[in-house]
């Protein structure tokens, strides 16, 4: 009975975190560069009277889909999407070497180039600084040129730096709760020399709203069944009780 229980139990917590993270998907459908929560259902071994610890634990957020989103032209020019399988390497709120999709950059009041979300991107030598600038450009290589402000007319571009752009085939990452590529463990990507973005565009979200929304159906006809499997349980200890109890 108590293995009942624990299944049951199991299986409620299980689609609780499902929920949760296609909630979170829908929520960030428009999201520029989001790659969507995928949740991973495994075993957990029953082992005496509870569970064997070792296990690992059902329902849990393992990865996010990696495919590509569509990418659409916005014509701004500090708009870019990663044309590979290549990620923008930015500085995350730990100071450390983190990476992302999201390609909506914009010159904040420090000089810093950041993500839309507001991540420093990464160049060579650290996050890019951009000086004041009449016009910013950049190549399909991430190299970042400007027409210096107050420069002298017909001008060569000024080149300022070369944004990250990291490779993660064949390293052991992760997705985090700020929505960021990291390392497991620590330690930083390679650069990818043959990685291209498309100035002027923007990769959108992968979420697949259609598939989301038949995914919450289906994540909760199966919490209305763990449920019910939680309160038969019930009923069969209440019968059994009855049966053990005697007659005054």
């Amino acid at each position: 009975m108590d293995r009942l229980i624990y299944t049951a139990m199991s299986g409620l917590k299980s689609q609780m975190a499902a929920q949760a993270a296609i909630a979170n998907n829908i929520a960030n459908a428009s999201t520029i560069g989001y790659r969507a929560d995928r949740i991973n259902f495994d075993r957990m071994m029953v082992q005496g009277d509870g569970f064997d610890s070792r296990q690992p634990t059902d329902g849990e957020v393992v990865d996010m889909d990696r495919s590509a989103g569509t990418m659409e032209s916005t014509g701004r020019p500090l708009d870019v999407a990663v044309a590979d399988d290549s990620w923008i390497a930015v500085q995350a709120t730990d100071g450390t070497e983190a990476y992302t999709r999201r390609g909506d950059l914009k010159v904040a009041d420090s000089g810093v180039l950041e993500t839309g979300d507001g991540f420093p991107v990464m160049g060579s030598g650290g996050p890019i600084t951009v000086p004041p600038y009449k016009k910013i450009m950049i190549a399909d290589d991430g190299t970042i040129s400007i027409e210096p402000l107050g420069g002298q007319p017909g001008a060569a571009p000024q080149v300022i730096g070369q944004i990250k752009l990291a490779n993660a085939e064949g390293s052991d990452t992760v997705k985090g709760t700020d929505n960021l590529l990291h390392v497991k463990g620590g330690g930083v990507l390679p650069q990818n020399m043959d990685g291209r973005v498309v100035s002027g565009s923007l990769e959108q979200s992968n979420v697949n709203l259609t598939q989301s929304l038949v995914d919450m159906i289906e994540n909760q006809r199966s919490y209305e069944v763990q449920a019910n499997l939680l309160r038969d349980a019930k009923k069969m200890d209440e019968s059994g009780a009855s049966v053990m109890r005697l007659p005054s």
